[in-house]
């Protein structure tokens, strides 16, 4: 059994808020972390991005579906402390990788991470999927930022490609127009945390944060996980992770050999 208290209280708090901090639940394994993402910037993988414009201050750097190749994601994926976890925030008998993401914030970095929601550029669909948001340094000013509620708006946000901020597929009427959370008084949760806190939260909930101007780093971990009612579903052009070749098709479950079951 986990040592991470996840009572009903939280489990409500998620299912209302589509977001919960869960104190510690990474905190064995920041070591690990820091190393394997030193690893992925200094070997980035096919998906690495620069997410500044020429000119912008500092550096954003970010990479995801590594885990497979980084030894020390892999070993954090397979903790059997965070499936249960999972599982139980969900709601969910069985918890199934989908993907690891980086996120790396260099001190003066003044871009923003845009305010978006994940599921739209997924090709998963299902009420049952959390992501976990760890920093692998104290953060205070560029921690995550979600949006109380937005996982149960009737329309997904429109996504849009990071640094020419266009829209991500060719049918940008079928989505909400991307809002300013602080202009239109949303309820934003935002908390300080230290390495290794988790933010769990919905693939549909709105999230973003600031820019690190800070004099320290902001490394992050993501895992993201699905659950019981996730199924692959067509989106209306290459998804972001695109997995090309993967041969699934609609109302089917992701396949098991790419996306192993962490607890069944």
């Amino acid at each position: 059994m986990s040592d991470i208290a996840v009572d009903e209280n939280l489990v409500e708090a998620f299912e209302r808020d589509g977001a919960v901090l869960i104190r510690g639940l990474f905190a064995p394994w920041v070591e690990c972390l820091r190393e394997g993402v030193a690893r992925n910037m200094a070997e980035p993988g096919p998906y690495a991005a620069e997410n500044l414009k020429p000119g912008e201050a500092g550096r954003f750097f970010d990479d995801y579906c590594n885990w497979t190749r980084i030894g020390q994601f892999e070993r954090v994926v397979r903790d059997p402390r965070v499936a249960e976890v999972a599982a139980t925030l969900m709601r969910s008998d069985r918890v199934q990788m989908f993907h690891d993401h980086v996120l790396v914030k260099e001190p003066g970095t003044t871009k923003a991470t845009p305010w978006h929601q994940d599921a739209p550029y997924y090709f998963v669909d299902g009420q049952q999927t959390i992501s976990f948001w760890t920093p692998l340094d104290p953060v205070h000013e560029a921690s995550l930022r979600c949006v109380a509620g937005s996982h149960r708006w009737p329309k997904l946000v429109l996504p849009t490609r990071w640094l020419s901020e266009q829209s991500f597929y060719p049918n940008a009427d079928d989505y909400l127009p991307v809002p300013d959370p602080d202009a239109q008084d949303m309820r934003v949760l935002e908390w300080p945390m230290e390495p290794g806190d988790a933010v769990a939260f919905n693939y549909r909930t709105l999230h973003g944060a600031r820019g690190n101007q800070t004099t320290k780093r902001r490394r992050a971990f993501s895992l993201r996980l699905i659950g019981d009612d996730a199924v692959y579903v067509e989106r209306p052009g290459r998804t972001s992770p695109p997995y090309p070749g993967h041969g699934m098709r609609a109302g089917e479950r992701l396949r098991e050999d790419w996306f192993p079951y962490l607890r069944s």
